[in-house]
C-alpha cells in the first residue's frame, strides 16, 4: 500500500489492519447508540448542507465508513473530505489559507509537529471548540497541546502514538534471545540503553547479514518523545543545543551507529525499508501505535507470526505522533463543523476508526470498549494492542512542545542518518544540525 507522508519522524499510514474479529460495521452500530451519535442541538441545519473536510494522509474517516455514517444520523448534512497525501505540502497550503482567510475548509487537520506554531500563532482563526468537546474525556495532555494559556481550544484529538516495541520472533530464537513478551520487557526495563545492551546480546549470535534495529534516527526521536523536555523549554525558549533528552538521544544514536547495531534504513523508504522486512534483515523496530500496521503490510504474509510486540523500554513512555481537527472560524457552517468534529472524535468513532487503520484513540473513553480493550494482532501472535497502547499512554508525559518541534526533529534525524550511512563522525554531524537548525529557529 502507497505510503503517504511524513512530518516530525511521524508517518501517517495507508495499511488497513483487523484487530479483532468484529466487523467495522458492527462498530458502526456502536457509533449510533453512542451519546455524541443521537444528532441533537446544532448538528442539523435548517436545509442541506455540504460540510468539507481537509486533512492530510489517512485519517481513517472514509476507510471507516464514518462520513456515510453521519449523512444517515443528519440527512441534511453531506460531508466532503479534501486529502492531500503529504504534510509537508499540506502544512504551508493551509498557512496561505489563514493568512488570507480564504480557502478554508469547515473543518480542517493539524498534525500535532504544528500544534505549537498554531496555538501560538493563529489561535484567533479557530473557533474555541473547550464548549463543544468535553476536554477531560481526552488523555490530559493531549488537549493541552491544542489549548491556548487563555484557555482557547483550537483543536480535538483524534489519534496518538504511544510507543511499544516490535520484534522478530525468528530473529530472536536464532540469537539465543526469549522471544516472551514479558521477558524481553524486562530486558530493556531500564531504559534505551538496556535496549541497546539487548542489541549487543543479539549482536553475539545474530544470523548473517541481519541487524538490530533498522534506524537510528527513530530510535532518536523515541528516547527525545518519552520525556516532558524536548526541544523547548517551559517558557518557550529552544533548547535543543543542551537538552538532557537530545543529548541522551544523540549519544544512543551514535552507539548503534558505530556498533552496527542499526541497519540505517530510512523507514518506509521503497528501496530498502520494505525488502529488510520481508527477508527478516531487521530485529526490532520502535513501534507507535501506527507502526503495526506498516510491518505488517511490509514485512507480508510470509511472516505472520513471526513478529510480536510488548512494552517499551523504560518506565516512561514516549508519543510518536498524533492529530486534531480543528473548525475556522471564518467557516459559513461553524456551529455544524463543530458537532461534526465533536462527533468523529468521541468513543465509538475512534474506536471504528481504530478497528479500520491501527490508530490509537486520544480519547479515553474509547480504552473501555471491548472493540479497544480486547483488541488483538494475528499478525503479532495475538499481541494484546489495546491493552498495550493504553497503558503505554498512561505513562506518556505531558510535553513541552515549540513552534518548530517537526523540522528540528527532520535535521537530527537527517545528520543521524549520515553517521550511519556515511559514517560521519559524532561530532560533525551535531554541527551540521545544529547550523541548519539554528537557521529554521532564527
Amino acid at each position: 500500500m502507497r505510503i503517504t507522508r511524513t512530518v516530525g519522524g511521524r508517518r501517517r499510514r495507508a495499511a488497513v489492519i483487523a484487530t479483532t474479529g468484529l466487523t467495522a460495521a458492527a462498530l458502526l452500530l456502536a457509533g449510533c447508540s453512542d451519546s455524541d451519535s443521537s444528532g441533537s442541538g446544532k448538528s442539523d441545519a435548517n436545509g442541506p448542507i455540504t460540510l468539507t473536510v481537509s486533512d492530510f494522509g489517512q485519517f481513517g474517516y472514509k476507510e471507516a465508513g464514518l462520513f456515510a455514517q453521519y449523512h444517515k444520523l443528519h440527512p441534511n448534512i453531506t460531508v466532503k473530505e479534501n486529502t492531500t497525501a503529504d504534510e509537508k505540502v499540506y502544512y504551508p497550503k493551509l498557512l496561505q489559507q489563514l493568512n488570507s482567510n480564504s480557502g478554508l475548509s469547515d473543518v480542517q487537520g493539524l498534525e500535532v509537529g504544528r500544534i505549537k506554531e498554531l496555538v501560538d500563532t493563529k489561535a484567533n482563526s479557530f473557533a474555541d471548540l473547550s464548549k463543544v468537546i468535553d476536554v477531560a474525556d481526552w488523555v490530559p495532555w493531549k488537549e493541552k497541546q491544542a489549548t491556548t494559556s487563555g484557555g482557547q481550544v483550537i483543536g480535538a484529538g483524534t489519534d496518538i502514538g504511544p510507543m511499544s516495541l516490535c520484534y522478530n520472533t525468528e530473529l530472536f530464537k536464532k540469537a539465543g534471545l526469549s522471544t516472551d513478551p514479558k521477558a524481553v520487557a524486562a530486558k530493556v526495563a531500564g531504559g534505551w540503553s538496556d535496549y541497546l545492551a539487548l542489541g549487543a546480546e543479539y549482536k553475539k549470535h545474530a544470523p548473517k547479514g541481519t541487524f538490530f534495529m533498522d534506524s537510528a534516527s527513530a530510535m532518536f526521536n523515541a528516547v527525545v518523545s518519552s520525556n516532558a523536555q524536548q526541544y523547548y523549554d517551559s517558557s518557550g525558549k529552544p533548547i535543543y543545543k543542551t537538552s538532557d533528552s537530545v543529548k541522551q538521544g544523540w549519544d544512543l544514536a551514535n552507539q548503534a551507529a558505530t556498533t552496527g547495531l542499526s541497519q540505517g534504513l530510512k523507514q518506509f523508504d521503497p528501496p530498502t525499508w520494505p525488502p529488510a522486512l520481508r527477508k527478516s534483515k531487521v530485529a526490532t523496530v520502535v513501534c507507535p501505535a501506527w507502526m503495526a500496521a506498516q510491518i505488517q503490510v511490509n514485512a507480508g504474509p510470509a511472516n505472520k507470526g513471526h513478529w510480536n510486540i510488548t512494552t517499551a523500554p523504560g518506565s516512561s513512555s514516549a508519543n510518536w505522533g498524533g492529530s486534531f481537527l480543528a473548525v475556522p472560524k471564518s467557516g459559513k457552517h461553524v456551529d455544524e463543523a463543530g458537532a461534526l468534529v465533536k462527533w468523529l472524535t468521541a468513543p465509538a468513532q475512534q474506536a471504528a476508526v481504530f478497528k479500520a487503520i491501527g490508530v490509537f484513540p486520544s480519547n479515553k473513553g474509547a480504552y473501555s470498549l471491548p472493540e479497544v480493550k480486547n483488541a488483538k494482532l494475528p499478525y503479532f501472535n495475538n499481541a494484546p494492542i489495546g491493552k498495550i497502547y493504553a497503558q503505554e499512554a498512561s505513562t506518556i508525559p505531558a510535553a513541552v512542545l515549540g513552534p518548530k518541534d517537526a523540522d528540528i526533529k527532520d535535521a537530527f534525524s537527517a545528520q543521524i542518518a549520515n553517521m550511519e550511512v556515511r559514517h560521519t563522525s559524532s561530532g560533525a554531524a551535531w554541527n551540521a544540525a545544529i547550523q541548519k537548525i539554528d537557521k529554521i529557529v532564527g
